[in-house]
């Protein structure tokens, strides 16, 4: 029985050419496994992946005859991390003065982020050397700025706006629909599109319905109910034989999925107040919800847990960027787990700072989240909230070789990828800020030609 041994490093150039056959058969072995699966932890385990696909994990798997075998030397293998909540592949950097925003005030509902990605922007690199392969691309309502009212936090031109125009507009209750894709560095992007739509509550959704919460309520209720007339009597709608309804009939038609309770409807929201109202309307109207931002998640954790609602959060958000915040404390995230809530943690910002995903999750450990809780958050748990957990999230037969070998604990700062495979492709450890760095470090290099002139 003869085998092939390298190193992770040296396994990086050599998976690159493997992959590009489709028919590579390699195990990653010696490495302490992070399964966020059944499994658990395996304190030296292998990894075995063919075509792309994991076939097995375990402390005692068989590796077949001419396989390739990439020793990790008792590093880490962890999932590729899921980034909620993120704007890449929507965003470019804003300091350039383009447009950074994708803007149209006439769609709402209908707006469909995936048709506004780019594979090629420069901060999908510096996400994946944070250990993502995988992001829900997530569109959101214009912000006032900061640590915003709409429930996120934000990067400067970050936003990516769909109907966040004049508040006037009913259609500007949602921000659209939302798309999960994957970072390799070639070949579409696109998981699954149409994952959930998303709505902004609190002091932005009020902005949006004349100024007060209770408004947006009642108007949301009245859009649902067009929604469903509307399913019922598409024949009338054409012929101009039904009454009017608030929204457009592309609004209408991408909604029906979520007064169906097929599409997730991603509430954005922060207030204890609020999200109760969220509860309360998502019971009545049996719509599907996933919460965001909930700062003072906490302080309703039982209710969300028995309503089986999963909470994306910031875990490092400690101040209060307004009144709908004044709870925000950094034990939200072990406070929300503990009541039983399906925790999701996303990194700071949408794209530029997607990456310090893992410094987020380290931190919630930090304030009391259990590890392994920690890992799942940035996992398993945002892949099966989004539809894509048959795929990713975690170490399993049978699913993508979405994967990273770790120098260290991947929530440790001065931890580094080794390796980073998507779907069994080794993806390069670099980026264009590591270009740049090692293109200046050296003072003594020459530049090149067009700086002498």
């Amino acid at each position: 029985m003869r085998r092939s041994f390298l190193s992770v490093g040296a396994a990086v150039a050599a998976l690159a050419f493997a992959a590009q056959t489709q028919a590579a058969t390699f195990a990653i072995t010696n490495g302490r496994v992070l399964t966020a699966g059944p499994a658990g932890e395996i304190a030296q385990g292998t990894v075995l992946v063919r075509d792309g696909k994991i076939v097995a994990v375990g402390a005692n798997v068989s590796v077949p005859a001419g396989a390739q075998i990439v020793d990790a030397k008792g590093g880490v293998v962890a999932p590729g991390f899921v980034a909620a909540n993120s704007l890449l592949g929507a965003v470019e950097i804003g300091a350039l003065g383009t447009d950074a925003t994708v803007d149209n005030p006439e769609l709402s509902a209908a707006f469909d982020v995936q048709y506004a990605l780019n594979p090629d922007s420069f901060v999908i690199p510096v996400a994946r050397l944070g250990g993502i392969t995988s992001a829900v691309v997530t569109p959101r309502p214009a912000s006032r700025g900061g640590d915003g009212d709409d429930g996120h936090s934000h990067d400067g031109a970050e936003d990516l706006t769909a109907g966040g125009g004049a508040s006037e507009h009913t259609h500007g209750l949602f921000s659209g629909q939302a798309a999960v894709i994957q970072l390799a560095e070639a070949g579409d992007p696109l998981v699954r599109a149409k994952v959930a739509m998303v709505a902004p509550f609190g002091e932005r959704g009020a902005a949006l319905s004349g100024g007060a919460r209770g408004a947006q309520i009642v108007l949301l209720k009245t859009i649902l109910q067009d929604v469903r007339a509307y399913a019922r009597n598409r024949a009338a709608y054409e012929r101009a034989g039904f009454r009017d309804l608030a929204l457009s009939k592309a609004d209408l038609e991408a909604l029906i999925p979520v007064v169906e309770g097929r599409m997730p409807l991603i509430a954005v929201a922060n207030r204890a107040s609020d999200i109760r109202a969220i509860l309360k309307l998502a019971k009545e109207e049996k719509l599907k919800i996933i919460l965001s931002g909930a700062t003072e998640g906490w302080r309703v954790a039982d209710e969300i847990a028995a309503a089986g609602v999963p909470v994306i959060i910031n875990p490092i958000q400690d101040r209060p960027a307004g009144f709908d915040s004044l709870g925000a404390t950094l034990e939200n995230a072990a406070r929300l787990n503990a009541a039983g809530v399906a925790v999701i943690i996303e990194g700071q910002g949408g794209a530029h700072r997607a990456h310090e995903t893992r410094y987020n999750a380290g931190n919630a450990v930090a304030y009391g989240l259990p590890y392994e809780a920690a890992l799942k958050a940035v996992t398993i748990n945002p892949a099966r909230a989004f539809g894509v957990a048959n795929r990713v999230g975690s170490l399993e037969p049978g699913k993508d070789a979405d994967l990273v070998v770790w120098s260290g604990d991947p929530f440790e700062p001065l931890s580094r990828p080794q390796l980073i495979l998507v779907r069994g492709e080794s993806q390069p450890l670099t980026s264009r800020q590591i270009e740049l760095r090692d293109r200046y470090k050296d003072l003594n290099t020459a530049y090149p030609a067009a700086y002498s002139k």
